[in-house]
């Protein structure tokens, strides 16, 4: 049984907060966030320094700590959508009561720097959603497939399947993903646990690590160099974690030169450090910074499923 437990699904006439925890943002994305999410017939309240800039953060560490715990400890909020990764979410670990939360929990949305995020929501024993955030709602058009599957998530109804992509279960939604040349195909159930590679291994050794047992581990990342990829899972490894997992989930690494000296490919590189292990392995899932980013939730009971035809993600979100 997991012990994460999920925050209430919403309904129109909840109230979602935007703010910013990391990176300071464009103000338009600000403004088509808070109108995608006025579609869905939501209130939005932007937190007091969401729009705000000091350098490279969207505010202060204190202006950041306490936009977040104000949304944290709000009664009245059902969500949380940060506006965008960057950097910065680091700082505010240590620094957030979770009290009150317990009393009245709800879902934190998003991806990148926010994996700092997710990694607090599960020590506390909380799920999250790793999902797009305020760019993806404001460029990415109403009938976008990551923006229905977080409305269908958020509100606890799976209305859409586009190409059998997305299809209800008895007790949760399946996503179906295209099968891989490197993926090692079996049957797995486990916690959902991950996010962003260079982010959560900063957690490393800290109460906030990810626990390898029993974990369905996802990792994306954007920017890095494969030879720092491969040195952060070469950790994972050596530490012990990938041989402790249930099932691991390759995403999408992005904007990055190849770098020659590994000998092959990135995706290559990870599958010869990972060829040990008997757990299904899935490379290129659809999570990451791409514009078909799967909102994941962080901390829900999942199955793997690799056969030779598909990959199957599936929610058990009512597992008892």
């Amino acid at each position: 049984m997991n012990s994460i437990q999920l925050p209430p699904t919403l309904k129109k006439g909840d109230k979602v907060i935007i703010l910013s925890p990391s990176s300071k943002i464009d103000k338009r994305y600000l403004k088509g966030a808070t109108e995608r999410l006025q579609s869905w017939g939501l209130i939005v309240e932007l937190s007091e320094h969401a729009a705000s800039a000091n350098g490279y953060y969207a505010s202060s560490i204190k202006h950041r700590a306490e936009d977040l715990q104000k949304a944290l400890d709000d009664e009245s909020a059902k969500a949380i959508l940060c506006s965008r990764g960057g950097y910065g979410a680091v700082h505010l670990v240590g620094k957030l009561d979770f009290t009150l939360f317990k009393k009245y929990p709800k879902w934190i949305i998003g991806f990148s720097d926010i994996t700092i995020l997710h990694n607090l929501m599960q020590h506390e024993g909380f799920a999250s959603l790793h999902a797009p955030m305020a760019r993806h709602l404001t460029v990415e058009a109403a009938n976008d497939f990551c923006t229905l599957a977080l409305k269908d998530i958020l509100f606890g109804q799976f209305t859409i399947d586009r190409a059998k992509s997305v299809t209800p279960e008895k007790e949760g939604f399946s996503y179906t993903n295209a099968p891989h040349k490197l993926n090692h195909k079996g049957l797995a159930s486990g916690t959902l646990r991950g996010g962003n590679l260079a982010v959560a291994y900063g957690l490393r050794g800290t109460p906030w690590d990810i626990p390898a047992e029993g974990t369905i581990l996802f990792i994306e990342d954007v920017g890095e160099r494969p030879h720092a990829i491969e040195r952060m899972m070469y950790n994972l490894k050596l530490g012990g974690v990938l041989e402790k997992l249930s099932g691991l989930i390759i995403g999408q690494f992005t904007e990055y030169e190849e770098n020659r000296s590994l000998g092959k490919e990135l995706y290559g590189a990870l599958a010869d450090l990972v060829k040990e292990y008997d757990y299904p392995i899935c490379f290129g899932f659809d999570v990451g910074h791409v514009s078909r980013n799967l909102p994941l939730i962080n901390g829900a009971n999942v199955t793997l499923d690799i056969t030779k035809n598909e990959v199957k993600l599936t929610f058990n979100i009512n597992p008892e």
